[in-house]
């Protein structure tokens, strides 16, 4: 169902159900469980605008079980790794309403929020996958892939978070961005898979590839 449906979300921990695992099937090498991070604020009803009613900051919603990747088309909800949602304050994706959805953030969430935002697109919030606020799986521990979560709970503001970037640890579309709301388990992750921390403003096209 669309936001301009009238979709109501309710972020917090308390509610949040088990672990949303979409990884491929490969063997478990091991699980880490870390404390929530920042505090999740209750939801709001956003319009097709990507602003709430009042005109504030709409609240990240879960992942429907169908949505497709608005960069690369593949159902969300069928791969690990990071997601990301990107509301925009006066435009709204091909085919459907805000959010724009996003299996990866490498390959898929920057690129396509970079190019919108060289046509003049707004933001009004982007939201990804913070892994210190879930409890997450690392698999296959020669080709590390980690877990996919499409709650609503699971993601938060992708420009207060820290992001492991150059590691080894996959998602979706292969070597992926992995934030943390924590900097220690961003550095924790970095130390154990290899590559940096980097903030939000830091990710431009060096990042990427461009």
């Amino acid at each position: 169902m669309g936001l301009c449906d009238g979709h109501k979300t309710v972020r917090s921990l308390l509610e949040r159900g088990p672990m949303c695992d979409h990884t491929h099937d490969l063997p478990l090498s091991r699980r880490r469980v870390l404390a929530a991070g920042a505090t999740l604020a209750v939801g709001a009803t956003a319009g097709c605008s990507g602003l709430t009613d009042d005109g504030g900051t709409p609240a990240a919603v879960a992942v429907g079980s169908d949505w497709g990747c608005d960069q690369c088309g593949m159902v969300i909800s069928q791969h690990p790794g990071p997601n990301g949602e990107v509301f925009f304050e006066s435009n709204s994706p091909e085919g459907h309403d805000n959010p724009a959805r996003f299996d990866a953030l490498k390959s898929c969430l920057f690129p396509y929020l970079r190019a919108r935002e060289r046509e003049g697109w707004t933001a009004a919030a982007v939201y990804v996958t913070d892994y210190s606020a879930v409890d997450y799986e690392i698999r296959d521990a020669g080709d590390p892939t980690i877990s996919s979560h499409t709650d609503a709970a699971s993601f938060a503001d992708a420009r207060e978070l820290w992001y492991v970037v150059e590691s080894d640890l996959r998602g979706a579309m292969g070597r992926d961005f992995v934030p943390f709301s924590s900097k220690a388990d961003a550095e924790s992750a970095a130390a154990e898979y290899g590559g940096r921390v980097v903030a939000y403003d830091d990710i431009g096209p060096a990042l990427l590839g461009d």
